[in-house]
Order: structure tokens, then C-alpha cells, then sequence
């Protein structure tokens, strides 16, 4: 029977790294566009600006979303009740 699974992904072993990836991307972009904007203005040249800070950013996040997911999902388990319970 052939897999149905999409010839590019990746093994579900990645999916903590394939997460940090995904939000880091989406976060630090969000953060360069607003903090630039509070910095600097609108003015010309706002979009150069914000994207050489998200070159140094992005790596950041992505390396800090690695680091702080473990104690992440503790403070989830402490915080969240488990489906069905309490």
C-alpha cells in the first residue's frame, strides 16, 4: 500500500525543531517590524531596516525557542489539565 504521506516532509522526530523553525520565523518578523517602526519611524528605508534586523534576530529566536522549549511544556503540564480530567 503506498504512504499517502507528501514526499517532503519530515519524520515526526523533527517536529519540535520543524515548531521552533516555524515560530521563530513568524516571531521575529512580527518583533522586527514593530520595534524598528517604535525606533526608527516609517520613514524611507523602514523595510531595509526591519529586515537587516530580522537577519539578526531570526537566529536568535530560533536557537532561544530550542533552549526554552523543554521548561515551556512543563509549565503547559503544570498549567493545563489533561484531556478528560481535571
Amino acid at each position: 500500500m503506498p504512504s499517502c504521506q507528501a514526499p517532503w516532509k519530515v519524520p515526526a522526530r523533527f517536529a519540535p525543531v520543524a515548531f521552533a523553525f516555524f515560530m521563530s520565523l513568524l516571531v521575529a518578523f512580527v518583533m522586527s517590524l514593530a520595534i524598528t517602526a517604535m525606533n526608527t519611524g516609517l520613514a524611507d528605508g523602514y523595510l531595509l531596516r526591519v529586515l537587516r534586523s530580522y537577519a539578526a534576530a531570526w537566529p536568535v529566536a530560533f536557537v532561544s525557542v530550542l533552549a526554552v522549549r523543554p521548561l515551556v511544556v512543563k509549565l503547559v503540564a503544570l498549567t493545563v489539565a489533561a484531556p478528560g480530567g481535571r
